[in-house]
């Protein structure tokens, strides 16, 4: 069967009644399976995971940007995590008997029909690029939201799709196809930004740290705590203990614990590396963040709805 999981982020984290829309707008269509779905204050973004049958995903990845666009408005948001746009990264990843050309197809038409109806200007990163500078997503929000008129107006960096015209209110949208991966954050005992930023810079792989790590350091001014706010992009290769340890390590030296982590969206069980989510200090983790999981119960439904 072919499945396709698609992990929205839109930039409002605070306004639950906002999310809540958004998430209702998702649970009321057939075929696909709304997993998961959170907000960050500090992060002023939240995150939703749906997966289902690739035609049924497309189509609710389109209803569910169509209500963060009439609720969210960009003029007026401020927040910690890098963004360009209301309906900020839409990625389509491929799971069970899909291949990665199936989530790059999706990919190009959410991103010609998200315009089409919207008027949002879009560009293709990950294995969904055109071009090859957009591969990597922090390539596309170079700049980000406050830099994306002045960007858009340069010839190299035009949209892919619509014109090269900057929407105060909407933004662009970062649409891409990738393979699963972990979006990790590792609260530090301190409050400390320097630390969190030496942190990241050492962790990530272009600044000469663990390969398939991208990694930034923030403050989360709510709780008072520095965080180092990790995305693994290939977890086979570098699992979530590696990277744990490796950020434990660093912040040992200059005197600082770690005060515990959590995920965002779900996990595959392979990130664990055999660990024990305890090891990690992981907070708010039980079965239910697992990939497999979720992917098991809609085959199992599918199945028996015939």
């Amino acid at each position: 069967m072919k499945i396709i999981e698609c992990v929205p982020n839109f930039s409002e984290g605070c306004d639950q009644e906002i999310m809540a829309s958004i998430a209702q707008v998702l649970r009321s269509f057939a075929g696909i399976q709304l997993v998961n779905f959170s907000g960050d204050i500090d992060h002023n973004r939240s995150v939703f995971t749906f997966l289902g049958k690739p035609e049924a995903v497309l189509e609710a990845a389109l209803a569910a940007a169509g209500r963060a666009l009439e609720l969210i408005d960009m003029q007026c948001h401020t927040g910690i995590h890098p963004r360009i746009g209301a309906v900020d990264v839409v990625p389509f990843i491929p799971l069970s008997s899909s291949r990665m050309k199936d989530a790059v197809d999706i990919a190009h038409c959410f991103g010609e029909q998200f315009h089409k109806r919207f008027g949002v200007p879009a560009y293709f990163y990950g294995e969904a690029a055109l071009v090859s500078q957009r591969r990597e997503l922090a390539c596309v929000r170079q700049g980000g939201y406050e830099g994306l008129a002045r960007n858009m107006s340069l010839p190299e960096n035009a949209p892919d799709v619509g014109a090269p015209v900057f929407i105060a209110r909407s933004g662009a949208t970062a649409v891409g196809a990738r393979l699963p991966l972990v979006a990790y954050n590792i609260n530090l005992a301190s409050d400390d930004l320097s630390l969190a930023q030496s942190i990241a810079a050492q962790i990530r792989e272009k600044d000469g740290g663990l390969k398939y790590v991208r990694a930034i350091g923030i403050m989360l001014k709510s709780r008072g705590i520095a965080q180092v706010s990790v995305n693994l992009v290939n977890y086979t290769k570098t699992p979530l203990p590696v990277v744990y340890d490796r950020v434990r390590l660093l912040a040992a030296g200059r005197g600082v614990e770690i005060l515990e982590s959590e995920l965002i969206g779900l996990i595959p069980a392979a990130a664990f590396a055999g660990r024990e989510p305890e090891y990690l200090k992981l907070k708010d983790y039980n079965q239910e963040c697992l990939l497999e999981t979720h992917l098991n119960r809609f085959v199992l439904q599918q199945s028996i709805a015939g």
